[in-house]
């Protein structure tokens, strides 16, 4: 463009080996304000926030909460413009599996349905391998809002670590009628005193069939999201660093990451809504 003030339009387009037509047409559009400048800021905001974890659905209804109608189709499109992709991947896990056994009925029955919070409860422990160690993660979820109600970080396997996970659970199943708790057959879950310990609180234990982890599907869900989330997108030195990390992300799990389930609110703003809605 400087060098038009210098020579013939023709020659310069020559030298460059471009059509007059094609000038013209890129000259008009750098002319033009881009009128998702805007929604393009706010899409990379959202996406940095939630470091990747979003597509463009998540993105969507971000930016609805926002203030910003917007339609998916659109922002399928500018996150391409902006070469913005989810980083998420879904990859196949192995949960910790114990000694299996007989011991409750399996009440849940694939009912994963909850009408309110602290009706519905699973249970599994999960298991991470970093640079030749382990770490066990032992959480409680609330099938209601697919919240995380408690959670145990263990180096190994052990039986306080999911005692420890059950009595910071108990707070919240104060004055809930007919809770349920379900789980696998895992050893930990077949011992007396974690049982006894449901009874004296009024909650009736379930347990998958034997060898069926689709019985426990939410919960193998969560550990399927936290593992494509957090665990496979970074290479790990340490599992102190990871249960860092971990903590930190059933944070974000449980106050910021919407849910498309959930109406594109996040498990706590979904119970939240519910009582408001119930009080």
């Amino acid at each position: 463009m400087e060098l038009r003030h210098q020579f013939d339009l023709n020659i310069l387009l020559s030298c460059i080996k471009m059509a007059r037509s094609t000038f013209y047409y890129y000259s008009k559009k750098a002319g033009q304000c881009d009128k998702y400048e805007q929604a393009k800021v706010q899409i990379n905001k959202v996406y940095q926030v939630h470091k990747g974890r979003f597509g463009y659905r998540r993105i969507t209804l971000q930016l609805k909460q926002d203030g910003m109608l917007i339609n998916h189709k659109t922002v399928f499109r500018l996150m391409g413009e902006m070469r913005l992709k989810s980083l998420v991947r879904i990859k196949k896990y192995r949960s910790y599996r114990g000694k299996v056994g007989k011991i409750a009925p399996n009440i849940l029955n694939r009912n994963f349905k909850a009408d309110r919070p602290t009706q519905k409860w699973a249970t599994d422990v999960t298991e991470f391998k970093v640079k030749g160690n382990k770490l066990y993660l032992s959480p409680i979820i609330d099938l209601f809002n697919q919240e995380i109600i408690s959670y145990e970080l263990s180096d190994r396997p052990v039986f306080r670590g999911v005692m420890n996970m059950l009595k910071k659970a108990l707070p919240q199943a104060k004055g809930s009628a007919q809770l349920i708790l379900h789980s696998d057959q895992g050893w930990q879950y077949q011992m007396e005193k974690y049982q006894q310990l449901l009874k004296t609180h009024g909650i009736t234990q379930s347990m998958s069939r034997k060898g069926n982890c689709l019985d426990n599907a939410i919960i193998e869900n969560f550990f399927g999201t936290l593992k494509s989330e957090l665990f496979y997108l970074t290479e790990y030195q340490s599992t102190d660093q990871l249960k860092k990390d971990i903590e930190e992300y059933i944070g974000y799990y449980n106050k910021k990451r919407i849910k498309l389930n959930l109406n594109g609110m996040s498990p706590t703003e979904y119970r939240a809504h519910y009582n408001k809605s119930n009080n």
